[in-house]
């Protein structure tokens, strides 16, 4: 038996039972998810059939993945024996990456992140952004996404570096006390009779499709969801809008859209598909091979100085081209996409 101690960046031995002593920086956290952070590299599969199992005990009794550990809780961790080398399909080692960071102090670590980089590793997707920054600092001692953003989807993210902001973050994000903002660009025409303002409030149901990708419906016993869509811009077949949630659900914002006749420019998965190949189309005018669908702005209340920040990142540069191709096309100046359309730098406001 390996005693650890106090938790350790390093992952646990794989050849024998491992016990380790809850420090804060896991306490609150579930044990599935603290499990999946201190075995690298064991399949999400693995983690769960352990558990099922018994093999995995908090205080020598048996938990379910829900538990969440308590300061001071012992867990066995059993040895784990997977297959290594090239045939047995293990991963390769994570390359660390550096983001473009907007904000940082020992409690925070906000980053605009780009499109096409998963915020984590699953689901076919050997690592994301929360294992690219863990790499990138191994001598931190807690690293853990506040939320998600969509694959797709570029801009403000947002990290912990402690426990007890982490644990904040969340009840303000369950407290509606966070205020998200996104630029989203969509195929259709804004109805008339909406004014500048549109809230939608459709339920959203999560399902699997044979193949077992995950999609989201609006279905009446979905769970409740609520975003507000204020109009920007507009061109023929075209609007670009600001999307304010009011909850978070799973591709609301996506789903809502497409909901209303408005599917979001270059969505694969509920968007117009053969107008997104079109677009995708070399020397395309417009032309977009990315979604356009940009968290630009996250404001909330500092976990420990309770100041009020603001995180704003700019529109990519492939987004600008866009609304800057759908404006000259139709007659409008620069000036007059400037609001949204312009090259303000990254940064973060105290308010």
């Amino acid at each position: 038996m390996k005693e650890l101690g106090k938790i350790s960046q390093k992952p646990v031995a794989s050849d024998q039972v491992s016990m380790i002593e809850i420090d804060d920086s896991a306490a609150g956290q579930r044990i599935d998810n603290f499990l999946l952070r201190v075995c690298k590299g064991v399949p999400k599969s693995h983690i769960y059939r352990i558990l099922r199992s018994g093999e995995v005990r908090v205080n020598k009794g048996r938990v379910d993945a829900q538990y969440r550990l308590a300061h001071g809780d012992l867990v066995r961790v059993p040895p784990i024996r997977i297959a290594t080398g090239a045939a047995s399909g293990t991963p390769p080692p994570v390359p660390s990456a550096h983001f473009t960071i907007l904000y940082e102090d020992e409690h925070l670590l906000v980053i605009d992140k780009p499109a096409g980089v998963a915020v984590h590793g699953g689901s076919g997707v050997a690592f994301g952004v929360i294992e690219q920054m863990r790499a990138a600092r191994p001598h931190a001692k807690f690293l853990e996404l506040v939320h998600r953003l969509d694959r797709e989807t570029s801009g403000v993210l947002m990290l912990a570096k402690k426990r007890a902001a982490l644990v904040d973050l969340h009840e303000q994000i369950r407290e509606n006390r966070i205020d998200k903002r996104y630029y989203a660009c969509a195929h259709g025409e804004w109805a008339s009779d909406w004014g500048r303002r549109r809230a939608v409030k459709e339920p959203l149901h999560k399902y699997l499709l044979p193949d077992g990708e995950r999609r989201v419906r609006v279905q009446a016993d979905g769970l409740a969801s609520h975003t507000i869509f204020n109009l920007v811009d507009r061109w023929p077949g075209y609007a670009l809008v600001e999307a304010e949630l009011k909850t978070g659900r799973t591709h609301q914002i996506r789903v809502h859209l497409a909901h209303l006749g408005l599917p979001i420019v270059g969505d694969a998965k509920y968007g117009d598909f053969a107008l997104n190949k079109a677009l995708a189309r070399a020397n395309a005018v417009p032309g977009l091979k990315r979604m356009f669908l940009h968290a630009y702005r996250l404001k909330l209340t500092h976990p420990a100085t309770r100041e009020t920040l603001q995180f704003d990142a700019p529109l990519p540069a492939e987004c600008r081209r866009f609304v800057a191709q759908l404006a000259e096309l139709n007659g409008q100046t620069a000036s007059q996409t400037s609001s949204y359309n312009d090259t303000q730098t990254h940064g973060s406001t105290a308010i």
